[in-house]
Formats: structure tokens, sequence, C-alpha cells
């Protein structure tokens, strides 16, 4: 292999590196929101993590310089991945709602990676080849089986679209913000949309009970959600993205449920059977067998 051939497998080895650092900290999203007080409104929830995420998003591109650029914004892609951000938090979080968590998890998740293969092809012309759809594979088919265990399964054709509709809106915003990454700043990508989003979503702070947000475990959820499993995680994302295709990142990102899974396990007490092991274990491949490349294979990013 030569130098420049090396550099490149460098490269993207951080790359997966980083966005599968960004997947394990959205996987303590699950166990946060189960220690949240009693009250506690899904689309508040959703909305904090923004607001807070995009002002320390923010703080960090403004401390770094990261919006001083020439280059023009893309207006279009800048309030459509904006868009996409919030309407993922509705989409998400009313699937779960209707649904469960279980359902509407997996089917949000499960289906990103396709969708964002489709959505990579049609509108950058990448092409992510046999591996990943390997990869893809052996890790929606492990989601499939850490849901089958569940004894309360709910499955509501609403919820379902609407689960499909958070795994499009991710999708969406990934392959939005490969093209905000390819002109400005990862800090300045992230705090921009992040912000724009909140602002969207801010007619939610109207219409809900906030009473929950003042209570001390409340108060410690929101600011986990908001710093670590949003800000520091989409910052990690974020520059990970711009270093790999959107279809590789977003399969990595499907270290979410297994994030989760484990979490569950160890501090939820939840108990963990055949199936929820063989499923943990197909993630795991399918992570695996996507964060290797061999030699002389060609990736588009």
């Amino acid at each position: 292999m030569n130098r420049l051939g090396l550099l490149r497998l460098v490269k993207f080895q951080k790359g997966y590196g980083l966005v599968f650092a960004a997947a394990v900290l959205w996987g303590t999203t699950g166990t946060a929101q189960a220690l949240a007080p009693q009250g506690a409104q899904p689309q508040v929830v959703g909305a904090a993590r923004l607001t807070i995420g995009g002002l320390v998003l923010m703080g960090i591109a403004l401390s770094h310089g990261a919006l001083r650029s020439n280059r023009a914004w893309p207006l279009a892609a800048t309030l459509v991945a904006a868009l996409c951000m919030a309407f993922y938090q509705l989409f998400f979080f009313s699937a779960v709602s209707r649904t469960g968590v279980a359902v509407g998890t997996v089917v949000a998740i499960g289906s990103a990676p396709i969708l964002a293969g489709i959505l990579g092809y049609l509108l950058r012309g990448e092409r992510p080849g046999r591996r990943w759809a390997l990869a893809t594979l052996l890790a929606v088919a492990g989601c499939g089986l850490l849901l089958l265990p569940g004894q309360s399964v709910t499955v509501d054709l609403p919820g379902i679209i609407l689960a499909l509709g958070a795994g499009l809106s991710y999708a969406a915003y990934t392959v939005l913000s490969k093209r905000l990454l390819e002109t400005h700043h990862p800090d300045a990508v992230i705090a921009v949309v992040f912000c724009l989003a909140a602002l969207i979503l801010s007619p939610v702070w109207f219409s809900n009970r906030l009473d929950w947000l003042l209570q001390p475990r409340g108060l410690l959820v929101i600011l986990h959600l908001g710093v670590i499993a949003t800000a520091a995680a989409y910052a990690l994302f974020a520059r990970g993205l711009a270093l790999t295709p959107v279809a590789a990142a977003v399969t990595l990102s499907l270290a979410e449920p297994l994030t989760a899974g484990i979490l569950g396990l160890t501090l939820l007490g939840e108990r963990l059977s055949p199936l929820m092991a063989l499923g943990m274990g197909c993630i795991f491949c399918g992570l695996l067998l996507i964060s290797f490349r061999e030699r002389g294979e060609q990736e588009i990013s």
C-alpha cells in the first residue's frame, strides 16, 4: 500500500471511530429518559435536548472562531437540515409514545442506514458496496432480534409510519450535513443547524408543563441529554461524517441500540435472553465488518 492509500485508510478509520463514539453517547439516551421524573413529556425532552445542545455547540463554535468564514451558507440545505433534525425529534418521540420504546426505536434506527444508503446514492452518487450491504443486514437483523424478546410489544401502524419518518429525517439530515461539511467547519455546521432546529421547536415550550424540569433529577437528565448525548455526540458525529461516506456513518450509528442494551443490562437490571445476546452479537459483527476496509477497496466520501 502506498503512502496515499495508507493516509486514506487512516482517515477512514479515524472517521469510523468518531462516529462509533457518537453512537455510544446516543445510546445513553434511553437510560437517561428512564430516570427522568414522572410527567416528563417527550416533546419537551426533545426540545430541551436541541435547545441546550444547540447553545453548547454555538458556544464551542464561537470560542474556536468556527463561524468566521467568507463562504456563503447554502441556505436551502441548512434550513432543510434543521427541519429534518426538528422533525426527527417529533417523529421519534411520537412514534415511541404510540408503539412503545422497543418498536419505535428499532424501526427508526434500523431503517435509517437503508434510507441513508439510498439518499447517498441518489443525491451524492455514493455507492456503498457489498460490504456496507452485508454489515447493514447484520446490524438491522440484530436490532430485530433485540425487539423479539419483549413481552408487551405493541405494533401500531401510525406509530410505525412515524418511526419510519424519524429514520428518513435522520438519514436526510446526515446527507445534508455531509453537503454542508464540504464548505464549513464541523463545529459551525452543527451549531447553526441545531440552533435553527431549536427555534423551529420553540412553540413546544408554550404548550406543555415544565414543572418537572425544576426537579433536581429532571435538570440532571436534561443536562445529560443536552450536553453529553446531543452536543458532545453530534460534535463527534460531524467530525466523523466529514471523513466517511454517508451510508457507512449511519450504519455505524447502530452502535446506539447496542449501547442501550448493555446499559439496560448493567444499570436498569434488565435480563439478557439468548435472542438478545444473538442480536447484540449481530450488531457488533456488522459494526466490526464495516469498520475495516480491505486493501484496495474504494469508497466515495
